[in-house]
């Protein structure tokens, strides 16, 4: 009896379920530590706990985009690993160029320094997955532009 396999242009699988699994941890991570954060201190620091809220989102819609199959869900994948790759790396500068503005660490605060930077390393690595063949397979359009 054969054992079934993955399909090989499912994300599931493969080091997909490695990046799909640290979207969980960081999904789990932000969303408890943002709400924790608003709903106790949100007049210390408005601006780095609505960041905060705003990273736990991207990280949401990363996480449900990447464990779907199909062209729109590749696009959503795509627009949400880049959104957190432009947040990570501005974020980050903002918080060495004024760090009063940033009382408390958040995900994307100093590149991710509180998460041993794998904020800033995740949507490489998230990206590079979804930019490679397996990745257009799972798209649906492999060999086609667009």
């Amino acid at each position: 009896m054969r054992r079934p396999t993955a399909d090989a242009g499912d994300r599931r699988h493969g080091p997909g379920r490695v990046i799909l699994a640290l979207y969980l941890v960081f999904v789990i991570g932000t969303v408890s530590r943002s709400a924790a954060q608003i709903s106790t201190r949100w007049d210390q620091a408005p601006l780095a706990y609505g960041l905060s809220a705003f990273a736990a989102a991207v990280y949401v819609v990363a996480l449900v985009s990447l464990s779907l199959r199909g062209r729109a869900a590749w696009w959503v994948s795509l627009v949400a690993l880049g959104v957190e790759l432009t947040g990570v790396v501005l974020v980050g500068a903002w918080s060495y160029l004024a760090p009063e503005r940033f009382p408390d660490a958040t995900v994307w605060s100093h590149f991710g320094r509180g998460y041993l930077y794998i904020p800033l390393v995740l949507p490489v690595v998230g990206l590079w997955w979804l930019l490679s063949e397996r990745g257009a397979r799972a798209r649906g359009d492999q060999g086609r532009s667009g």
